[in-house]
């Protein structure tokens, strides 16, 4: 081969080795940046960011809701004593009414008619007895000397008495006859909303429609709820376990809260439980009686009743949003020392507000993840970003002397 083609062919070569080292080359410092990448630390920004609070152990006031009805304390049939034609209605129907107000009245003509005859025969009896004891006394005298028989002095003592017991007879007369005519004047014996007149004007009224209206008084009103069962013996239960503390004597204080989610704004106390467990509902009946001073409650509505008093010892209370609520049940996250994130599975007790009450689960001192608690799993490494306060169980305001409550509501 002459020199010409050697060096030709070495030039050929070198052209088909370039593609092919430049593709091995390349490849190799993929590899190599793929390795690198491979080996590189966790960035330190990649933490979960959490937000955290510290677990407090303390007396939490129980605070138990219950659907009631309120009733009017006390409610009167308004019925007319006497019977006589409806002559005026002398209230507005559906309005409030006080005490001793006039509501209706009826036709007086026929009551004053007998109220005359009924004076005129006491006038009557009244002469008649004048003359009897006339009679008497002069034969009392003459009897003494046996100056007339013995039976005309026993019939002058006799028709003497008969005139008095006649007068006596007659005077309740009159009385009745008062009584009839003050009867057709019908009013109010509580302060109270008026409910719509029965009947109309100019109607007679007699024993078999004597019903007119309704009173019923509205300070203080009454709310009647039920207590399950259940309930009842749960907290009677943990009452017993030293768990909760009730009040002393069973003295809850009373809180109603609205159909439009509105406080209203007087308390009562818890006035009567019924002794008697009903078989048809499963429940026990308890009433509540508080102040209407401003009459906002009426007879009839629907309303929440909370009762204030009994504590959960040594509970605690989380945020409502620092529960998941998964298909293996309740569970929280918290940090442990290590700053790793760590399950909890909860028992939950009740609801307060926006707060779970803890039955089980924590303990004093754990840090409960608040927020970001969605996108953690067990032992992954969290940074805390924010810190808030431990939970305080403030005192019950339903609790509190009115002075107190007042100042409370002032700040």
């Amino acid at each position: 081969m002459s020199p010409q083609s050697v060096r030709s062919a070495g030039a050929s070569l070198r052209t088909l080795r370039s593609p092919l080292t430049s593709t091995l080359m390349c490849a190799l410092l993929l590899a190599l940046a793929g390795c690198g990448k491979g080996n590189q630390a966790p960035q330190a920004g990649s933490a979960p960011e959490v937000t955290v609070q510290p677990v407090v152990v303390q007396d939490v006031p129980i605070v138990p809701e219950f659907v009631g009805q309120t009733e009017s304390s006390r409610q009167v049939e308004i019925r007319a004593r006497v019977s006589g034609f409806l002559e005026k209605r002398l209230y507005r129907e559906g309005a409030m009414v006080k005490e001793g107000q006039p509501l209706f009245q009826l036709d007086r003509k026929p009551f004053e008619a007998q109220l005359q005859v009924a004076k005129a025969q006491l006038a009557q009896e009244e002469a008649r007895l004048v003359t009897a004891e006339a009679n008497r006394k002069r034969i009392e005298p003459l009897a003494e000397k046996n100056a007339v028989s013995q039976k005309d002095r026993d019939d002058a003592i006799g028709n003497y008495r008969a005139a008095a017991a006649g007068v006596e007879a007659a005077k309740a007369a009159v009385i009745t006859a008062e009584l009839n005519l003050s009867y057709t004047g019908i009013h109010s014996p509580v302060s109270g909303l008026a409910s719509f007149a029965k009947v109309a004007e100019g109607t007679y009224l007699d024993p078999q429609n004597s019903l007119l209206t309704y009173v019923a008084a509205l300070s203080p009103m009454r709310v009647n709820f039920s207590i399950s069962e259940n309930q009842q013996l749960s907290f009677g239960d943990m009452v017993k376990k030293g768990v909760v503390r009730a009040p002393k004597e069973g003295d809850f204080r009373v809180e109603v809260v609205l159909a439009d989610g509105s406080r209203f704004e007087e308390t009562g106390r818890l006035t009567f439980t019924d002794a008697s467990f009903s078989q048809e509902t499963g429940t026990f009946l308890a009433r509540a009686e508080l102040p209407n001073t401003k009459g906002t409650l009426r007879p009839g509505q629907f309303v929440r009743v909370r009762l204030h008093g009994a504590y959960r010892l040594n509970g605690i209370v989380v945020p409502q949003r620092a529960v998941l609520q998964t298909a293996q049940g309740n569970l929280a996250f918290v940090v442990d020392a290590a700053g790793k994130a760590q399950v909890r599975p909860l028992q939950l007790a009740s609801m307060q507000g926006d707060n779970w009450v803890v039955s089980a689960g924590l303990k004093a001192g754990d840090n409960l993840v608040v927020d970001g608690g969605m996108k953690l799993r067990p032992d992954v490494p969290v940074k805390v970003v924010k810190t808030l306060e431990p939970f305080k169980a403030d005192v019950d305001p339903v609790l509190m002397p009115q002075t107190e409550q007042s100042a409370a509501a002032a700040k």
